[in-house]
């Protein structure tokens, strides 16, 4: 399946109205959780239940955990049959090789940055996982490693180049996304908490202006 030229993932939908501002927005995937301290956990079968409208009509399915174990893989795989499983925790490479495997699906392996020395542990994982994500390294004491806010120095991407498309997260909206992209040259985006009026709602407006914003820095 091909990658839009937006490049936007919207990450942590739970609602019919999200799912389709995200998806009439042209994002390119949209990200589902599974973590039960997130306030945008949902259940596998809810999840379910939201892509079944958009399924095959162009646009990622990512279901987003946290070192899933086996049985939460599999319950992915029967009932949301996400595109592609986000893992968020401490994975090694080989584990995100036996989750591809079990799944039958890529793997998006998330990282937490604050410093150049996080960007370059990614390298072992390059080729490994089908993307790499580079979000904000979570506040001290966060029972969330990612969807907070935070944000690191995009330049430490500049330049950057692995063999697949990667991703920039964390502390993005629709007033600095633009930036992002120019500074970083990140191909991918992802946004949760700057698409939000308040913990875990997603608000269609703002996922339409993010959207608009990521097309104006592409074109």
């Amino acid at each position: 399946m091909s990658i839009s030229a937006h490049g936007a993932k919207i990450c942590g939908l739970s609602t019919p109205e999200t799912v389709k501002a995200a998806f009439d927005g042209a994002a390119a995937f949209l990200g589902f959780v599974f973590f039960d301290k997130s306030p945008r956990n949902v259940a596998p079968e809810v999840a379910a239940r939201l892509v079944e409208p958009v399924r095959g009509r162009g646009v990622q399915t990512v279901a987003v955990t946290v070192d899933p174990d086996d049985a939460l893989i599999d319950r992915l795989m029967a009932t949301m049959r996400p595109d592609l499983i986000q893992v968020h925790g401490k994975e090694t490479p080989s584990r995100v090789r036996e989750i591809a495997a079990r799944a039958g699906v890529g793997v998006i392996k998330a990282f937490s940055v604050s410093s150049s020395a996080d960007v370059d542990q990614a390298a072992a994982f390059d080729g490994v996982a089908q993307h790499l994500m580079f979000d904000a390294r979570p506040v001290e004491g966060s029972v969330l490693p990612g969807g907070t806010g935070a944000r690191f120095d995009w330049g430490l991407l500049a330049g950057r180049r692995f063999s697949r498309p990667h991703f920039l997260a964390g502390g993005l909206d629709p007033w600095n996304v633009g930036e992002a992209i120019k500074t970083s040259g990140t191909p991918l985006v992802d946004v949760s908490s700057g698409v939000e009026r308040g913990p875990g709602l997603k608000d269609p407006a703002l996922i339409s202006a993010f959207l608009d914003a990521v097309k104006r820095a592409k074109d």
